[in-house]
């Protein structure tokens, strides 16, 4: 693996890899003005590297600390650059407090539809304004563990592709079925299309318990979940098929979303 070292922090070859704690906007899907010509995003850690490449996702360019063997590295085709430099220059021309071996760019696949996510599928979930990517990431992961054959994303949900949230989901989303809805797209009546029931999961005590709740085998299920604090949006609450809630001891009246997805999926998950 042909290696470039580099000791300043403004060469110009590190320019993709500048201001990654506070710029991955620039690595969205759509991209803003200014963003790559080819859509990207970045990853850290050999652990996620060594998943995206297996996944079949296309290197950009890698960027190794000091001291970090490269042999345990996927080799890159021969084009992709692969730098190396002081762990100093790295933390300040990223942003990023802590460097995991290394930090890499891939290129971002073409976006899977709402239908070829749900097409035939029996456990789906269904994330609606999950703007939190460490959520989205802990979502994703708990998900893919426990029964969740793909998830959709409503258009307020933050980028699954985002550095934070695939390091989060432990590369989950590198590799479980994800498409994101459209804004404006009506989520309740694509599930219905697909014959697919919607589960709202509420605190509130007036929705159902989750352990009375009994599917039939055949019935395909939608598991949905909103962000911390607001929940699920009133439209989707009131136009679920059904409502479920966890039920709590003592003064504790709500979970983080992504424990009460795991609560969720062991319950539901193989049902």
């Amino acid at each position: 693996m042909q290696m470039t070292r580099i000791e300043a922090d403004d060469d110009h070859r590190l320019a993709d890899f500048a201001d990654l704690r506070e710029g991955d906007r620039r690595f969205c899907h759509p991209a803003p003005a200014g963003a790559r010509t080819v859509p990207a995003f970045a990853l850290e850690g050999i652990r996620l590297v060594r998943r995206a490449v297996s996944g079949g996702y296309r290197p950009l360019a890698y960027l190794l600390h000091d001291g970090f063997d490269a042999s345990l590295l996927p080799p890159p085709p021969a084009d992709v650059p692969v730098l190396q430099a002081p762990t100093a220059v790295i933390k300040r021309v990223t942003g990023m407090g802590v460097i995991r071996e290394v930090v890499a760019l891939f290129a971002r696949p073409s976006p899977a539809t709402p239908d070829d996510v749900l097409a035939g599928r029996r456990r789906v979930m269904v994330l609606n304004a999950v703007a939190n990517p460490v959520n989205l990431g802990l979502l994703l992961r708990t998900g893919a563990a426990l029964g969740a054959e793909a998830t959709l994303l409503d258009a307020e949900c933050t980028d699954h592709l985002y550095r934070r949230s695939v390091r989060g989901s432990m590369g989950a989303a590198l590799t479980h079925p994800i498409a994101r809805l459209p804004d404006g797209h009506g989520l309740l009546e694509l599930l219905r299309e697909h014959r697919i029931e919607s589960v709202a999961f509420t605190p509130d005590p007036r929705a159902d318990d989750l352990a009375a709740f009994r599917p039939s085998p055949e019935t395909a299920l939608a598991l949905m979940f909103g962000a911390e604090g607001a929940g699920l949006a009133p439209d989707l609450l009131d136009g679920a098929d059904h409502r479920l809630r966890i039920p709590m001891r003592g003064d504790v009246d709500s979970l983080n979303v992504a424990a009460a997805a795991a609560v969720a999926w062991y319950a539901l998950g193989a049902s």
